[in-house]
């Protein structure tokens, strides 16, 4: 689409000069400093949002005993899945791999990002206590209206401002698809801070070594499981946030798209892990733990089945597009 013109510029002709009456360019000084203001406020929100996620960061090592080495073990076997789908995403990108220090960037981010959700989380819960909300039936509803109004959507949007912040903005963001591989990466980040926080908690106080192990280990597979699914639901939303780069006429839309789209599979996720395995267990008479297993695996199975419909479906078009082609077409798996 080309840009909009105003009717004075569109009515005039070439050689009037309409700078500042219709059109605007770098010409003095003054536009030169107006520019560069610009330029500085918008590295400076960037820097400062990296800095009190770093902040953020460091006070969760402080006070969450995060630098346990047990629980840092137990962290790094945890990440394994998730470092593996997040693989298969960046492998799968059938035009060019995308460079390693972006990749970095987005995991490191992904990571400090986390703790803006966090604050919001716990904030959330601590009112709903206060209030006298977070127990029996009552409970239940108000903590599942949370995980589709604030948890979901909350840390969808800070693992996809981990992909736009930097990443995004690169020339080297050059394909639709690599919205999904920095997605990935970014839910990867996410949920390797994430796991690292709920081990912790499992292993602190622990002594003996044979419950240590017992406790992380329990606490490795549980989260190893879940971690996945971060991986699934920032892929989503990323790809979509790749389309509005390649569609900037509807990048509005395509973001929200994206975003709502993830946020609903993991609210969703969120309340039937609290409910379908005890469900489900105490109507088998199953033990709870391979019931937890068995649900995480289909839920996350479903919906990484259809990302990587996505995915081959854009590898598709990307080999039957002509050489001299335009950019392969825009491709929504949640169209109807």
């Amino acid at each position: 689409m080309a840009p909009q013109r105003d009717p004075v510029e569109r009515r005039a002709d070439e050689e009037t000069d309409l700078h500042g009456v219709a059109t605007w360019e770098v010409r003095s000084v003054l536009d030169r400093f107006w520019v560069l203001l610009h330029s500085l406020l918008v590295s400076g929100l960037r820097a400062f949002l990296v800095l009190l996620g770093l902040c953020l960061l460091v006070l969760q090592v402080v006070f969450g005993a995060l630098l346990s080495p047990e629980a840092a073990v137990f962290t790094l076997l945890s990440a394994v899945p998730a470092f593996l789908l997040a693989g298969y995403v960046w492998y799968a990108d059938v035009t060019t791999a995308e460079p390693l220090d972006l990749v970095g960037v987005a995991f490191v981010l992904g990571v400090l990002f986390a703790g803006f959700a966090g604050v919001l989380n716990t904030a959330t819960r601590a009112v709903l206590a206060a209030l006298g909300l977070d127990s029996g039936l009552v409970g239940f509803v108000f903590l599942a209206l949370t995980f589709f109004v604030v948890v979901g959507p909350v840390e969808e949007t800070v693992k996809l401002l981990a992909v736009y912040l930097y990443p995004y903005r690169s020339p080297r963001f050059d394909a639709v698809i690599d919205g999904a591989v920095y997605g990935a990466v970014a839910g990867l980040g996410f949920a390797t801070i994430e796991n690292a926080i709920y081990i912790s908690g499992m292993v602190e106080g622990v002594s003996d070594p044979l419950n240590l192990v017992v406790a992380g280990s329990a606490g490795a597979i549980v989260r190893g499981l879940a971690g996945p699914g971060h991986v699934i639901y920032s892929a989503f939303a990323g790809y979509y946030l790749g389309l509005a780069k390649f569609n900037p006429e509807r990048a509005g839309p395509l973001v929200l798209k994206g975003l709502v789209i993830a946020a609903l599979i993991h609210a969703v996720y969120n309340s039937l892990s609290s409910v379908v395995p005890a469900a489900v267990a105490g109507l088998t008479g199953l033990p709870s733990f391979p019931v937890v297993v068995a649900f995480i695996l289909v839920y996350d199975g479903v919906f990484g089945f259809v990302l990587y419909r996505k995915i081959a479906r854009y590898r598709r078009a990307y080999h039957d597009a002509r050489d001299d082609g335009d950019n392969p077409p825009e491709l929504t798996e949640f169209d109807g």
